[in-house]
């Protein structure tokens, strides 16, 4: 027992090494740097200051519904996806405004654990030395894609926790013992992150088979160990049910990703550049790198004749069929879920990473001799030479190879050939230590130094959260925190209630409403803006917005005019799409723009479409551009629509940038100017290239329209709302009828009811929450409930009992068997 203990000790010690190596060498190059992880700022910062609120009582909404982005949106399936590595609750243990340390230290947390499980797995894989699993373990925990990829995505860094993890269920099931146990680990990935756990659970499942491949076994063990495979991963899988079914509904529900180009050829050294340390191509390609000491040892595989035969052949033959399906599409798509991600196909790459330090350490821990790591250091030479003709190899990475090569080949030589000198390994191994981090160090330093420190904090920050927080109307009416922006999740951040959103389970809902009322969007409608006319922010309640002003803060606070949340039209009133503002009257209730078919008046001429818009050709050089007028109410305010349009707009004494780009960038509506006392509108647009604007993209405000509008509504709109979590009541003037309205996007999940009536699907308008007010009601109210919820919580459920079966009759099966009571008494009696 003392024995056991001891040993359990020792591995407790050799895992932690590996970890504080791993946290360490991160920690310093950052440090050195001063930098921080590209796209941090964008995604995680936010979602944490979320977390914060949420757990403080502050946000609105609850992890049902986010009252915060989008006007309103689904937030159970992006609480899973963004929030549910456990180690982002460190985030409520800080000031609301530490956002990017909580994400520092959940990053650098999820580093620790996953070298600290890999050093374990190692040692499953086989016996060797602890101090030797430690640093190869580090190579893990720092590859390159915890440096390019990870760092800025701390819910895809459980993927590094998850592949070990699953790695040591499999490695139960070749032992045929702990089921219950390999079944919870399965659960925990899943549940951590269903993106990465599905690669991770791939690539266990291979380096089970290879295990199972590399020791002729009887055909009944391997059917045995593999029925418990399956059946622990099937049963761990829907143990997730909850968020496996929450997240394939919002999903379906999501707007459609940008279109990816397929994986093309990217030529040969292209790819074996990115094993080497320290090299980035700037291209789409595998993070694949796993420092020097890694990348050695595999390269020294095939010639390790101490490594049996068939081991090295299975174990080289799953290398290659893996490194071949990160460069077919078919493949590269099955890693993915059958949808290559725009933003690069191969966010993968840590299961690369992963087998080759796996494979490395098969190598390691049969003791390489000389003629292998010579065979190793030829290889390495070769990648670099080949990787070193596309040019894509820094002067760094070739001082890095000279130096940190020949330590490390004496280190292993003299670990080899002076083992019984204890004096001779420590050195060696102290020797192997400094190489390892030293380039892990260095590695991470030239990835951080590749980004921009992102705009998540900072005292602008600090200022636009105290503003709406001061400003807060909530639920009477809206603080958005649009259009200005510190980021695209600026709602999170600042704890307002704006359009901004950006998720990969935005619902195309919201993303076509805020589209159809004139806001913008960015990644093909994935990424929302808020809208930024005053009929928009009306419609939404908007009653506070920041706009962009002068320094120190670069923002200015807005005040707008907005009814309540809820409002009510006519049930016969008819809906007019023809136009941005046409749909803003018809969910208005009332007539308030003045919406012309514009008139070509010069310049290159452009081509009318009939409702699908004009196409502006693109303007010569020294030309003026394309000219359009229209006639307006003299007084009004005059705005422009240009949706896809790229290139200048002028008018009215106004110009501007229109960075459109169809389908990924839509552009807002943008103000002008005051319309003069002739009435004459004229626009100019310098056109990129050959480009579309909408059939009627100029619209003007009528003087003193708005607020009659306004004026009436407040007359039958609610005189009362109340939010909650993922509920709204509001009450009505009696006996209303027609239609309510809830500024609210018609996404799936709600049921309303009016008057006491039962609870239904509401009826959208124009894609916002319509309530049918039949002969007359004096209240209506509203429930949320995330599609999916139900079943994934019946699955998980009948999961839950499996396992716990399991898990009881395992118990009892192993439990030593008791000799029968008389027999005890027998021996009990006094002799």
């Amino acid at each position: 027992m003392v024995e056991t203990g001891g040993r359990r000790g020792r591995e407790a010690l050799a895992c932690g090494g590996a970890a504080g190596l791993a946290m360490g060498g991160y920690a310093v190059a950052a440090a050195l740097r001063g930098a921080w992880p590209a796209g941090a700022a964008e995604v995680a910062v936010p979602f944490h200051a979320r977390l914060w609120d949420l757990v403080h009582g502050r946000g609105a909404g609850d992890l049902l519904f986010n009252w915060n982005s989008g006007y309103g949106a689904p937030f159970l399936a992006d609480f899973f996806a963004y929030l549910m590595n456990p180690f982002s609750w460190l985030a409520v243990l800080l000031p609301r405004d530490q956002g990017p340390l909580a994400v520092f230290l959940t990053t650098l947390l999820s580093i620790g654990l996953g070298t600290a499980l890999m050093a374990h797995v190692l040692g499953r894989l086989y016996p060797g030395p602890r101090r030797l699993r430690a640093l190869a373990a580090v190579g893990y925990g720092l590859c390159a894609w915890v440096l390019g990829v990870g760092g800025a995505a701390p819910m895809w860094l459980w993927g590094l926790v998850s592949l070990p993890l699953l790695c040591l269920a499999g490695d139960w099931c070749l032992h045929e013992r702990r089921w219950a146990a390999g079944t919870l680990c399965v659960a925990l990935a899943w549940v951590g992150n269903l993106y990465t756990a599905a690669m991770a659970t791939i690539m266990a499942g291979l380096v089970l088979t290879v295990r199972l491949l590399a020791v002729r076994r009887p055909f009944r063990t391997v059917v045995r160990v593999t029925g418990r495979a399956v059946t622990m991963a099937a049963t761990g899988v829907l143990l997730a049910g909850p968020v496996l079914f929450v997240a394939v509904r919002a999903a379906q529900a999501a707007q459609p990703e940008s279109p990816a180009r397929p994986v093309g050829p990217s030529g040969l050294g292209g790819h074996l550049a990115q094993l080497l340390p320290g090299t980035r191509t700037g291209r789409p390609l595998p993070d694949v790198a796993i420092g020097l000491l890694g990348l050695l040892l595999v390269a020294g595989l095939p010639f390790n004749r101490r490594v049996r035969a068939r081991t090295r052949l299975v174990w080289s033959g799953l290398l290659a069929l893996v490194v071949l399906s990160f460069v077919w599409t078919p493949t590269v798509l099955v890693w993915h879920g059958l949808a290559i991600p725009a933003g690069g196909p191969y966010r993968v790459a840590f299961v690369l990473s992963g087998l080759l330090v796996m494979a490395g350490w098969v190598s390691l821990a049969h003791r390489p001799d000389l003629l292998t790591l010579l065979g190793g250091a030829a290889l390495v030479a070769l990648v670099a030479g080949l990787a070193a003709a596309r040019k894509s190899v820094p002067a760094s990475t070739w001082v890095l190879l000279a130096v940190g090569g020949a330590v490390l080949l004496a280190a292993l030589w003299t670990l080899e050939h002076r083992r019984t000198d204890r004096r001779a390994g420590a050195v060696a191994t102290a020797a192997l230590a400094c190489a390892v981090l030293g380039g892990a160090v260095w590695s991470a330093y030239a990835a951080l130094g590749a980004t921009a420190p992102g705009t998540a904090a900072g005292a602008p920050v600090r200022a636009g959260y105290a503003a709406l927080r001061q400003a807060a109307d909530w639920p009477a009416g809206r603080g958005d925190p649009g259009p200005h922006a510190f980021t695209p999740n600026d709602p999170l951040l600042l704890d307002g209630q704006g359009g901004g959103y950006s998720s990969g389970y935005l619902p195309t809902v919201t993303a076509l409403l805020l589209h159809d009322l004139g806001a913008g969007w960015t990644a093909g409608g994935r990424r929302t803006g808020s809208v930024t006319d005053p009929v928009g922010r009306a419609l939404f309640a908007v009653r506070t917005y920041l706009a962009d002003g002068p320094p120190p803060d670069g923002f200015t606070v807005g005040r707008a005019a907005a009814p309540p949340l809820v409002t009510v039209v006519p049930a016969d009133a008819a809906a007019d799409i023809s136009s941005v503002w046409s749909r803003q009257e018809s969910l208005l209730g009332s007539r308030v723009w003045d919406a012309p078919e514009p008139a070509p008046d010069g310049g290159p001429v452009p081509a009318l479409h009939g409702t699908s818009g004009w196409s502006v050709p693109a303007t010569p050089a020294g030309t003026e551009g394309t000219v359009f007028t229209a006639g307006c109410t003299p007084g009004g305010t005059a705005y422009f629509h240009g949706v896809w349009f790229n290139g200048t707009v002028s008018g009215l004494g106004t110009t501007y940038r229109s960075e459109g780009e169809q389908p990924a960038t839509a552009v807002p509506v943008h103000p002008l100017g005051p319309v003069p006392a002739d009435g004459r509108v004229r626009v100019v647009l310098r056109a990129d290239a050959v480009t579309q604007v909408p059939a009627r993209p100029i619209g003007c405000l009528r003087p003193g329209a708005l607020e009659a509008a306004l004026a009436r509504i407040a007359t039958t709109g609610a005189t009362r709302v109340a939010v909650g979590g993922h509920t709204v009541t509001a009450a009505l003037p009696p006996g209303s009828t027609g239609t309510a309205i809830l500024s609210v996007p018609a996404t799936e999940g709600w049921t309303c009811a009016a008057g006491g009536g039962p609870y239904a699907p509401p009826r959208p308008v124009l894609g916002m929450i319509g309530v049918p007010l039949g002969g007359g009601a004096d209240r209506i109210g509203c429930v949320f409930r995330p599609p999916g919820l139900t079943e994934g919580l019946t699955v998980a459920s009948a999961a839950a009992a499996v396992t716990a079966l399991a898990a009881v009759f395992g118990r009892l099966r192993h439990r030593p068997t008791r000799p029968p009571r008389r027999v005890r008494r027998a021996a009990a009696a006094p002799r």
